[in-house]
């Protein structure tokens, strides 16, 4: 295929889209090529629109639509005394697909992982912390992050941060119904929801 740079080109950027098997890059290479222009012009402008449009909320950090109030700090439903704290935003839609958590997140951009370059610095814990202080009425934060070794490295940095800055909140993580090693994400519904109303104090 080195004869077709255009070709070449797409499947370069292709192969830095994460979490895309480069088994499939061919196939979706050929998925794209094989839109009509009509198409190809609307996925494009998606994209740069959602890239114009879709900020961090500045309090919990999940993706907002700029100008807009975020649907989970801002809504009159929910339990403002409980935080649940995860690494990403796909953590944060597995749990709520569960139905069975009404309180507010903190998404914190990941995990501590120094191979990988992510220090405590590189998440939003700072942030979390500031926030807890600020707010006052928090009694519970729920460390919902994943059973990797990053995960717990993560949420034992945490809980060390709170105790450090003398929060008297009470932390619980997600009991073992998830198994270690594996990620919030790949989890279904029920097996999230007993994780997160059977948690214990961490």
């Amino acid at each position: 295929m080195n004869d077709v740079p255009s070709l070449q080109t797409l499947l370069k950027q292709l192969q830095q889209v994460p979490y895309l098997a480069s088994k499939n890059l061919y196939r979706v290479a050929a998925h794209f090529l094989s839109l009509d222009a009509k198409r190809t012009e609307q996925f494009c402008q998606a994209i740069m629109a959602a890239k114009e449009r879709i900020v961090h909320c500045p309090d919990c950090y999940t993706w907002v639509e700029k100008d807009r109030n975020c649907v989970f700090c801002h809504s009159t439903r929910r339990n403002k005394k409980i935080i649940c704290v995860v690494e990403t935003w796909q953590e944060l839609i597995a749990i709520e697909k569960t139905g069975g958590y009404q309180g507010l997140y903190h998404v914190l951009g990941g995990a501590i992982s120094p191979l990988d370059g992510i220090n405590p610095a590189d998440l939003t814990i700072s942030a979390l912390i500031s926030r807890i202080a600020s707010v006052g009425e928090i009694e519970e934060i729920i460390l919902a992050t994943n059973q990797t070794p990053e995960g717990e490295a993560t949420a034992a940095y945490i809980a060390s941060q709170f105790n450090k800055h003398n929060l008297a909140v009470r932390v619980t993580c997600l009991a073992r119904g998830i198994p270690v090693g594996s990620s919030l994400e790949y989890m279904d519904r029920l097996t999230v929801f007993k994780a997160l109303s059977e948690r214990r104090p961490f």
